[in-house]
């Protein structure tokens, strides 16, 4: 049964090498580089900034950046109405600013043609021509390098339907292969998007974006579907963009850019390399005062280490954790805590041979007498860490996880592993009467 215990541990810690050696590892802004973002939000009219609207802006920009397939962003929020946005490895930044700061306020409005001499037209004139609420506006027909070709004068009435009406959008093409967005309503939105084709027949229904018109189409008969398509003088990479912020949402309130850090990997990789020689210096010295101290079960506990060691990087691995230069300070921490058990064990276990038990008989009342205080220890840490990881942020968290990560693999190689390679070698040097654990003199 040993044996078959045996086998296993050193089935795990190969497949624990391939998973370390072979996946990749998420590196946090510190340690790749990346942008940053500091967002401040804006009141309107309408809405104030509050916490509930500061809410919405980060469920909003986490959703875009995940639909983009984004590594990992941190958001956090700073102050009382500021956001920051990291965004490790990213490498086409104006393309994230777009994304992440753009209102993406989508509206269908009410519309009328207007005459084309609109530049002599008063608000009053205005008034008797469109009615109380309408208010004059273009619709502008680029080329393809962006210069103005057509001004179509507007008239602009009620808004009648927003994003908030959508149920789902993608990417599509019309009749002539031109990009479009085709979108489907809720069924409320549906209801309202028919009522309001039935009312302005003959009528253009102008579609707007961020306070822009970029669609005018005439609603030649009343549309029950429930569906619509968004048309315009768009590229492949702007409906793209455009269909990620219509599922996405919009902004419930304006965002304005204060700071935009591109951060160099340099930095990162200096600490990369001294968080390195961190780990390995600690590694051989927590060995040597284990093996100085214990001799034979300190060799047995520095296997244990190894063992921990690998275990960490796969779950970090397997788990698609973002690590940062706290998060491997957090694991450089616990390579200490990973054998602290096996010293709470190996005293017990010297204890109980003084008392005159037989090795073995020892050994298990060292695990046994350990196993609480072990456990007490540990629990306490792991709370210490939940509490961080749930309150704090960025490289708190990040502290945090390895932390606790950290915690839970020591016991596991601890009060396992440890015990599985210390009871194979109990019963190897058993009949040769070599095997002490004693205290060196």
């Amino acid at each position: 049964m040993l044996k078959i215990k045996l086998l296993l541990v050193l089935f795990f810690a190969v497949l624990c090498s391939f998973i370390t050696y072979y996946f990749p590892i998420n590196k946090g802004l510190d340690l790749q580089g990346g942008m940053q973002l500091t967002l401040e939000a804006q009141d309107t009219p309408l809405i104030k900034a509050d916490t509930d609207a500061i809410n919405g802006v980060i469920a909003v920009i986490r959703s875009r950046i995940d639909k983009l397939g984004l590594t990992e962003p941190v958001i956090n929020r700073k102050g009382i109405r500021q956001i920051t946005v990291e965004l490790p490895g990213i490498k086409d930044t104006e393309h994230a600013v777009r994304l992440i700061g753009d209102t993406a306020l989508l509206e269908f409005v009410e519309a009328e043609w207007a005459p084309t001499n609109t530049e002599s037209l008063t608000s009053e004139n205005i008034e008797i021509l469109a009615g109380k609420e309408a208010r004059l506006a273009y619709v502008i027909s680029k080329d393809s390098e962006g210069k103005i070709q057509k001004k179509v004068p507007i008239f602009l009435k009620n808004t009648v339907l927003t994003g908030a009406d959508l149920k789902s959008a993608s990417p599509g093409t019309d009749q002539y292969g031109k990009s479009i967005v085709q979108i489907e309503f809720t069924s409320e939105g549906a209801k309202k998007f028919r009522d309001i084709t039935s009312k302005n027949v003959g009528k253009p229904l102008a579609i707007m974006l961020d306070g822009f018109i970029i669609s005018a189409p005439n609603i030649n008969e009343p549309i029950s579907g429930g569906s619509a398509q968004i048309s315009g003088d768009f590229s492949i990479e702007e409906i793209k963009e455009l269909v990620i912020k219509l599922k996405a949402g919009a902004l419930p309130v304006p965002v304005k850019i204060v700071s935009n850090k591109i951060i160099g990997p340099t930095l990162g990789q200096d600490s990369i390399e001294k968080s390195k020689m961190a780990a390995i210096v600690g590694f051989i010295l927590i060995c040597a005062y284990m093996i100085f101290w214990y001799r034979l079960p300190g060799v047995m506990s520095c296997i244990g280490l190894s063992f921990y060691v690998l275990i960490c990087l796969s779950i970090l691995k397997l788990c698609s954790a973002t690590l940062t230069l706290p998060g491997i300070a957090g694991l450089i921490l616990t390579m200490g805590i990973a054998v602290d058990a096996n010293v709470i064990i190996f005293e017990w276990v010297r204890e109980e041979k003084e008392k005159g038990h037989p090795l073995k008989r020892a050994i298990d009342l060292g695990f046994q007498e350990g196993l609480r205080t072990i456990l007490d220890a540990n629990i306490t840490a792991l709370m210490a860490a939940a509490v961080l990881f749930l309150l704090g942020n960025g490289p708190i968290r990040g502290f945090a996880l390895t932390l606790g990560i950290g915690l839970i693999v020591s016991m596991v190689t601890g009060l396992f592993i440890t015990r599985i390679l210390i009871d194979f070698v109990t019963d190897y040097l058993d009949k040769r009467k070599r095997f002490s654990v004693e205290r060196s003199s």
